[in-house]
C-alpha cells in the first residue's frame, strides 16, 4: 500500500523559514540562480543556522518520539529552491536531528500547488505571493518574517503557539464592520451577535489539529495555545462563545483592547505567533517568531 499522511498534522515549510539562508538568498533575489546553486553546493557540508520557524518545527516533530512508526506530525519542505540546494536543506535537518524525509523543490516556481496532494494543514514561507496563493486555495498560511526574534529555550517540552482572532482563527466578518464603520459599530455588532458563532477563519483547522495532538497520549510533549486579540469587553464574549461552539479550548486568552501585542507575547514566549495585521506583526516580531496571515479585509 502507498504511504499516507492521513491523521497527521501536516506542516509544509519553505527552506528560508526553517533555516537562515538570508546571505545565500541575496544571490537568488539578484536573479543569479546559478551562482546561488554554486554557493549552496559549496556549503553542502556546512549546516545552515536555524531559522525563525525552527523551534516550532523541532518541537512539533518531538511529538513523534513516543512512537516513530505511527507519527502524529509530518513536516515537509516546500521550497522555491533547486534540488541541489535541497540537498543542503536535508543535510542541515539531519545535523540538528530533525526527522524530515519529504521535500518538494521547484527552482523558482511557486510550490503552493503541492499543498493540495500533501493535504497540508499549515504552510510557512517567506514568500508573500506563495502565502497568498495558499490562503486563496483554502490552506492556512503565514509569511514568516526572517528578522523576527527567535523563540526562547525556556519551555523545551512544550509547544507554545499564539493566534490572533479575527481573520485568523475567525472570519473577518467583525473586522469588516470595524474597518468600514468604526469601533462603536463593531462593539454594537458583536454585542448584538454575541450568541451567534463567528464563521471559521483560515486557521481553525490548524487549531483543531493541534487540539487532537494535545489530546494524544504518551508523547511527553505538551502544547499550550493562546488567543491574543485586540478585542476587549464586551466584544470578548463572542470570541469565547465561538470557541465553545467549536468545542475547541485555548489555554490563555488576552483581550488587549488595541494595546500593542509585542510585550504580552514576550511574556507568553510562543514558538510562533500568527496575525493578519502588519502593525501587530511589527510589534510582535521584535519579541517572538511571527508570521503575517494575508487574509481578510485588512489585506486587500
Amino acid at each position: 500500500m502507498p504511504a499516507t499522511l492521513e491523521g497527521q498534522l501536516v506542516v509544509a515549510i519553505s527552506s528560508r523559514a526553517l533555516f537562515d539562508f538570508e546571505a545565500e538568498n541575496e544571490l537568488f533575489e539578484a536573479g543569479d540562480d546559478r551562482a546561488y546553486m554554486a554557493l549552496q553546493q559549496q556549503r553542502l557540508d556546512q549546516p545552515a543556522k536555524p531559522g525563525v520557524a525552527f523551534s516550532l518545527v523541532q518541537k512539533l516533530l518531538a511529538f513523534n518520539q513516543h512512537d516513530p512508526l505511527q507519527p502524529q506530525v509530518e513536516v515537509v519542505v516546500l521550497s522555491r529552491n533547486d534540488p541541489i540546494s535541497g540537498m543542503r536543506v536535508f543535510r542541515s535537518a539531519a545535523h540538528y536531528g530533525l526527522p524530515i524525509q519529504r521535500g518538494v523543490f521547484t527552482r523558482g516556481e511557486s510550490p503552493w500547488r503541492y499543498l493540495r496532494p500533501l493535504k497540508a494543514h499549515l504552510f510557512l514561507s517567506v514568500n508573500e505571493a506563495d502565502v497568498r496563493a495558499a490562503l486563496n486555495a483554502g490552506v492556512a498560511a503565514a509569511r514568516v518574517f526572517p528578522q523576527s526574534t527567535h523563540a526562547t529555550t525556556t519551555h523545551p517540552d512544550e509547544v507554545r503557539i499564539a493566534f490572533d482572532g479575527d481573520a485568523v482563527l475567525f472570519s473577518d466578518e467583525a473586522e469588516q464592520v470595524f474597518q468600514n464603520q468604526g469601533l462603536s459599530a463593531f462593539q454594537s455588532h458583536e454585542i448584538q451577535h454575541a450568541n451567534r458563532p463567528l464563521p471559521a477563519g483560515p486557521f481553525k483547522p490548524v487549531l483543531e489539529a493541534l487540539q487532537r495532538l494535545q489530546q494524544a497520549p504518551g508523547s511527553g510533549m505538551r502544547l499550550r495555545t493562546a488567543l491574543v486579540t485586540a478585542r476587549s469587553a464586551p466584544a470578548h464574549e463572542r470570541a469565547i462563545r465561538t470557541l465553545m461552539d467549536w468545542q475547541i479550548e485555548v489555554d490563555e486568552a488576552m483581550f488587549l483592547g488595541g494595546l500593542a501585542k509585542g510585550e504580552f507575547l514576550r511574556e507568553f514566549e510562543p514558538d510562533f505567533f500568527f496575525d493578519d495585521q502588519a502593525g501587530h506583526i511589527a510589534s510582535a516580531a521584535a519579541h517572538v517568531p511571527s508570521g503575517h496571515v494575508a487574509a481578510g479585509i485588512a489585506n486587500l
